[in-house]
């Protein structure tokens, strides 16, 4: 199988090893990876922010560059929910509306692909240590994932899964939000912390690097801050 992959670029820019460990899994299951290395972003960050007709141009470039029968795989929930939901209010019923129609039935985030398309959960991980997960707003409310991240991380040899209190509560970054009401989203933030530390994990694994930037940010000033992982990251970790 011959897949595409999106890399988001707030994963190209800021942690592009993540890309890199995604495409490292999909070979190693035996998936040939395509990468159209004009790809972009979906528009998101202007879509959040109200200019949709700046989200717009964007979303036909994304369009037009990933117009074939593959699927593609992207490791952020956030754009993969974006793409899925949001598009139709952009492009239905327009010069685009079979293409992204196609585009939107063939998209799928990482670890939906894996355990829903592939049919692999067990990847040869090994990571030693205790782990807590925190689900993004996107992928659990707006992509709708929640299972298949743990189903992986529970075949990672070593590691210690425990849920942290009110895993389903924001961590404050929102993207713009982030900004815009920072005091709001600081001390959301700070909350979601002090129920990771409950748990004693050293490490935080989520599908959204964004989230994690987030929350990184805030404890970095700590002694002892807890390592941030994208899961991906958690993935291809410990192989030979």
């Amino acid at each position: 199988m011959i897949v595409d992959i999106f890399i988001p670029c707030f994963i190209d820019q800021m942690y592009p090893d993540t890309g890199f460990n995604m495409v490292k899994i999909l070979e190693k299951v035996g998936c040939g990876v395509n990468y159209n290395h004009e790809q972009t972003c979906c528009g998101q960050p202007a879509f959040n922010s109200g200019r949709w007709d700046d989200c717009k141009q964007v979303g036909e470039k994304f369009i037009r560059e990933f117009q074939n029968d593959r699927y593609i795989v992207c490791p952020s929930a956030s754009c993969v929910a974006m793409i899925k939901n949001y598009y139709p209010e952009m492009f239905h019923n327009s010069v685009l509306h079979n293409q992204y129609k196609q585009i939107q039935k063939n998209i799928y985030e990482f670890s939906d692909f894996m355990v829903n398309v592939l049919k692999i959960t067990d990847l040869g991980a090994t990571l030693n240590g205790v782990a807590t997960f925190h689900d993004s707003c996107s992928a659990l409310r707006d992509y709708g994932i929640k299972k298949e991240p743990r189903i992986l991380l529970e075949k990672v040899r070593g590691l210690e899964l425990r849920e942290m209190k009110d895993t389903d509560i924001c961590c404050g970054f929102g993207g713009s939000f982030a900004v815009k009401a920072e005091p709001i989203s600081v001390s959301m933030g700070l909350q979601k912390l002090e129920n990771v530390k409950a748990t004693n994990a050293e490490y935080l694994i989520s599908t959204d690097v964004s989230c994690l930037m987030h929350l990184s940010g805030l404890d970095a000033a700590k002694e002892k801050p807890i390592k941030m992982m994208h899961l991906c990251d958690v993935l291809a970790s410990g192989w030979d």
